[in-house]
């Protein structure tokens, strides 16, 4: 999916996802503190990223959408913060070397393997050592759901999958499970949903 794609759905006033920060982001807020430097990864609209500057991060937001990051930069001006917005193609990102404290990954799994591996690979290279990754995303169960997310099977994931990837790393939550939840009008309703927090060894 590339860049049309995603400019084609964001072309609207409404923000799709909504303006409030995903809920599994915002409770980890204890673990968010001002001064980190923070990637948000396809972060859209800037509902995450806008959300973690408010807690005095220094957020640098990519997304392939150019109309999102300018919804983005508009939710940035009304909520009285600034982030460093890029318009880049995780697909082809340089993902520099430990470069930031905080990793956000929320309902990324546009990308299906190979493409989601360098994603990963990118996402343990950027993030320093001791740093967090908060991950949100979807189970294969949310196929039958279909309350968002792709419909792909091959883009979902698993607990073994999250360990596979993560495992070495100091993983501090990792749970599967089903919650409603409403973000905007394309996250809403049951869903099958697992949550990471692990912390870079």
């Amino acid at each position: 999916m590339g860049s049309d794609f995603w400019n084609a759905r964001y072309a609207t006033e409404a923000y799709i996802f909504g303006t409030a920060p995903n809920r599994f982001l915002e409770s980890q807020v204890a673990l968010i503190r001002p001064g980190m430097r923070a990637l948000a990864i396809a972060d859209g609209e800037g509902r995450n990223g806008v959300w973690l500057a408010q807690q005095g991060v220094a957020v640098h937001a990519i997304d392939v959408s150019p109309v999102a990051l300018e919804k983005a930069r508009k939710l940035a001006v009304e909520r009285g913060v600034a982030l460093e917005f890029e318009q880049a193609d995780v697909l082809d990102w340089s993902w520099p070397e430990a470069a930031y404290d905080l990793v956000v990954a929320i309902f990324i799994q546009f990308v299906p393997p190979p493409g989601r591996e360098r994603i990963i690979a990118g996402i343990r290279r950027t993030l320093k050592q001791g740093g967090l990754l908060i991950l949100q995303g979807y189970t294969p169960k949310q196929i039958e759901f279909a309350t968002g997310g792709p419909s792909n099977p091959a883009n979902l994931y698993t607990a073994d999958l999250l360990r596979e990837w993560f495992g070495d790393w100091d993983i501090q939550h990792l749970a599967e499970h089903e919650s409603f939840i409403s973000e905007g009008t394309h996250h809403h309703g049951l869903s099958a949903l697992i949550d990471l927090v692990a912390r870079k060894a």
